[in-house]
């Protein structure tokens, strides 16, 4: 028995570790590429830099803009980030605590919008709806694009949503409180680990957005976001494609993703619980 245990743990930590290496391993070659010369990452003769190249990040930020692009990404991944939690935490607590017409229809549009992709086939229709509406040079169509989105986060909540007590919502209701009053005082508190994990997911989609950044503000440079300008560094002025600045500028974007997984951590650990702990 001490035997087959051993064995299974073996085999445990060698699968384990063969996951960790293939998932790390993109990344560290990204890093380390970002510190290279051109010439030097395009020949692939080495593993390390013959020269650590610091002036690669530099370069990266002037060249694609990247204090203004970076402020365009926080900006549109920020409200799409807080539009998809309040609406999808909204229509969670509608569906979970109260019967209505058509629930199951609403549960299975939700659920069809996430199983059927449409990709780029979407994009002229949605162009059009932010015409109609005088958005469509404005960054706002895209968050308002991404909010639209927010099926994932929906049934995310609604899992955590069926882990809270409805006594909870009984007993507010004994001492007066309204159906709103008990969502925003009650139950939000509540589900903060969910809104965690949700806030996670949605601040990254809506960060590694590129094709609807790129529709809508191809005639606005000054609005495009960092994906877009990561894009922008292929190339030189000469035409010499510059893959050492493309690594560098990757790995600076990747850093605000890292900084909101640390603060969401906590809540994204809980994930697999689907409710909260007491």
């Amino acid at each position: 028995m001490r035997l087959r245990k051993a064995g299974g743990r073996f085999v445990l930590w060698v699968f384990l570790t063969a996951v960790l290496i293939f998932t790390l391993f993109p990344i560290v070659m990204a890093l380390l590429g970002s510190f290279k010369t051109n010439a030097e990452l395009n020949t692939g003769a080495t593993f390390l830099p013959l020269h650590w190249n610091f002036s690669n990040y530099i370069k990266a930020w002037k060249e694609a803009n990247f204090a203004v692009f970076t402020w365009n990404s926080l900006y549109m991944s920020f409200f799409s980030t807080v539009g998809t939690v309040v609406i999808a935490s909204m229509a969670a607590y509608a569906v979970d605590r109260r019967e209505f017409a058509c629930k199951r229809l609403f549960l299975g549009l939700q659920a069809g919008t996430m199983f059927v992709a449409m990709g780029a086939i979407m994009l002229r229709p949605q162009f059009d709806v932010m015409v109609a509406l005088h958005l469509n040079r404005s960054i706002w169509a895209v968050i308002i694009l991404n909010i639209s989105a927010h099926a994932f986060a929906f049934f995310i909540l609604l899992g955590f949503m069926k882990g809270i007590p409805r006594d909870m919502d009984e007993a507010a209701k004994l001492d007066g409180a309204g159906f709103g009053y008990i969502y925003a005082r009650i139950i939000m508190p509540l589900l903060l680990p969910g809104l965690g994990v949700t806030s996670l997911f949605a601040f990254r989609n809506a960060w590694n957005e590129y094709i609807m950044p790129l529709v809508f503000t191809m005639t606005q440079p000054k609005l495009q976001v960092l994906t877009v300008g990561l894009a922008n560094l292929k190339y030189s002025p000469d035409g010499a494609q510059q893959s050492n600045l493309m690594l560098a500028g990757a790995c600076l974007s990747m850093i605000p993703i890292l900084i909101v997984y640390l603060l969401a951590n906590k809540s994204f650990t809980q994930v697999n619980t689907g409710g909260i702990k007491g």
